[in-house]
């Protein structure tokens, strides 16, 4: 399949066709659209680098306002970084260091993943000592909204939006996907009210339309907008139009014919060529640009902060094995940029310096204090301890070097490993738990990881290697420990089934969906419904 075009010269297009607008001055109180896509990978927009995939409503937002080429999730799975984004802190320090329901301890063996390290405790909802952005808002006069995927928690916890500072609540609760009813009407969400005229309709829409609604009803207050997609989390379901337009396209761009090559533990995606993950995307697309529309149609586009994120890399391995993130290595669950670098947009529509690339890293635990700041709230860095404001960046300033960290012992349901990360400058090393040895990489000719530099620059790995494991131990965090009946050949045995099972299984599935007369089901997930209930009453 064609590759895309390289992200340095697209990023090169993408400034030169964006015109920095004084649209006014700063704003006293401005309201704020926080949008959260689940597991969008970095590459997995038009405006990144895909030419796969079709985003226009997103890429509008990227080239409104600033695009950081080197914006981080706090992890590289979902509960501790959604975390994160609320409270500012880096998940070593706020201590959800999995996604919540993941087993730990001696219950990881249930599920015969045969490693050597027995992940640790960590917590299963969020801290209800942390003083949340939007509980600070709220105490600014802030009306707070809250739509789609929370996964911190659970009424059982006293852990839903609703407890955590936001006023309203629509599906947000302990689950991580839309396992109850899918990505179509009836959605089966215990925190939603399914309506009967929207039997057909996309989970992703339906949140914008309860977003919409909000921001319509509220429109003479200020307001947060947290719309937290649940989409593009597996099981990844699209329409039959969307399906077959993409599965088109793939065919014109070219199809290779195989699909997929072994990462060190799990099969990985080699192409952007899923037609119903693209359909999905663009789901996402269409719910983003109809809430847009809405705060335009209510004059408020020139007085709303819009910030757009995910909450980890995308799924090349594991889950649906959905996407490739072109020019990164790895992705969900992985420790390399694949898993951890995310879209990171922030439109300010008064801003002057609009339109451009930010290339200094920044972390997912930066936007609370950066809201803050922009709506000229003191900030509180006792609560988001590990975040700092963006502010200057956004006006064109310079802010302190200083280094990003990771904590991750666990390991992914999509292949990754027990590590712990810091990044400081072009530098990244990785600490691996089971064996204790690094990996050192320059980010800055080496984005792939292929080139571990650690032998080569002792004195960096070793400098960068104390910093993290003295940051550690201020955290007091959580570590892995070694399985005492740990069987090492039961581990190569289901490595190899990786390779002589799920592989195969893998390519068969990809030629089935990429054939003219794939069909998932009947109804096509529900979305057609409608239709088919059309056709038997006719």
């Amino acid at each position: 399949m064609k590759r895309p075009i390289y992200f340095l010269a697209l990023m090169t297009l993408l400034s030169a066709s964006c015109k920095n607008e004084d649209h006014l001055s700063d704003s006293n109180k401005p309201n704020i659209l926080f949008i959260v896509v689940d597991d969008l990978g970095y590459a997995d927009l038009s405006v990144m680098g895909s030419e796969y995939y079709e985003t226009p409503n997103i890429d509008a937002v990227a080239k409104s306002g600033n695009v950081f080429t080197n914006g981080y999730a706090t992890c590289s799975v979902c509960s501790p970084s959604r975390a994160s984004l609320l409270n500012g802190q880096f998940t070593a320090r706020h201590g959800i260091t999995q996604f919540v329901g993941a087993p730990s301890g001696s219950e990881w063996k249930k599920k015969n993943r045969y490693t050597k390290l027995l992940p640790p405790e960590y917590k299963h909802h969020l801290d209800h000592d942390d003083v949340t952005l939007p509980e600070v808002l709220k105490e600014n006069g802030y009306r707070t909204f809250f739509a789609g995927k929370w996964h911190l928690g659970g009424a059982a916890d006293h852990s839903l939006p609703t407890d955590h500072g936001f006023d309203i609540n629509q599906g947000g609760y302990e689950k991580g996907g839309p396992y109850s009813g899918g990505y179509f009407s009836p959605f089966n969400n215990p925190q939603m009210e399914d309506q009967e005229e929207e039997k057909g309709m996309s989970l992703s829409m339906k949140l914008a339309k309860e977003t919409s609604g909000f921001i319509e009803k509220n429109k003479d207050t200020t307001f947060l907008a947290y719309l937290s997609f649940y989409a593009v989390h597996a099981p990844i379901q699209t329409t039959k139009d969307k399906w077959k337009r993409y599965r088109d396209k793939a065919e014109q761009m070219g199809i290779a014919e195989n699909g997929f090559e072994m990462e060190r533990i799990l099969p990985a995606r080699k192409y952007q060529d899923n037609p119903v993950y693209a359909g999905l995307i663009e789901q996402v697309d269409e719910a983003v640009g109809s809430v847009l529309k809405t705060l335009k149609d209510n004059g408020l586009d020139k007085n709303t902060i819009v910030v757009f994120t995910s909450d980890n890399g995308g799924v090349t391995s594991g889950d649906n094995f959905s996407t490739d993130q072109l020019m990164l290595r790895g992705g969900k669950g992985y420790q390399w940029e694949g898993g951890l670098r995310v879209p990171y947009f922030i439109y300010v529509p008064w801003l002057k310096q609009n339109g451009g690339m930010i290339e200094t890293p920044v972390s997912g635990a930066d936007l609370y204090p950066t809201l803050l700041d922009l709506a000229n709230i003191p900030l509180k860095p006792e609560a988001h301890a590990d975040g700092i404001s963006l502010k200057p960046l956004l006006n064109g300033e310079e802010i302190d070097d200083r280094p990003l960290f990771w904590h991750y012992p666990h390991y992914g349901n999509q292949g990754g490993e027990p590590v712990s990360i810091i990044r400081k400058d072009n530098w990244k090393l990785i600490h691996y738990w089971e064996d204790g040895h690094n990996e050192l990489y320059d980010l800055n000719t080496d984005l792939k990881e292929g080139n571990d530099l650690s032998g080569k620059n002792k004195a960096i790995a070793e400098t960068l290697y104390t910093q993290l494991m003295d940051w550690l131990e201020s955290m007091n965090t959580q570590y892995a420990k070694e399985d005492p009946e740990w069987d090492e050949a039961a581990r190569i045995k289901r490595l190899e089934s990786h390779k002589t099972k799920l592989m195969p299984r893998l390519e068969k599935q990809r030629r089935e969906m990429l054939s003219p007369d794939w069909q998932p089901n009947d109804d096509w997930w529900g979305s057609e419904v409608n239709e088919i209930n059309k056709n038997q009453n006719s």
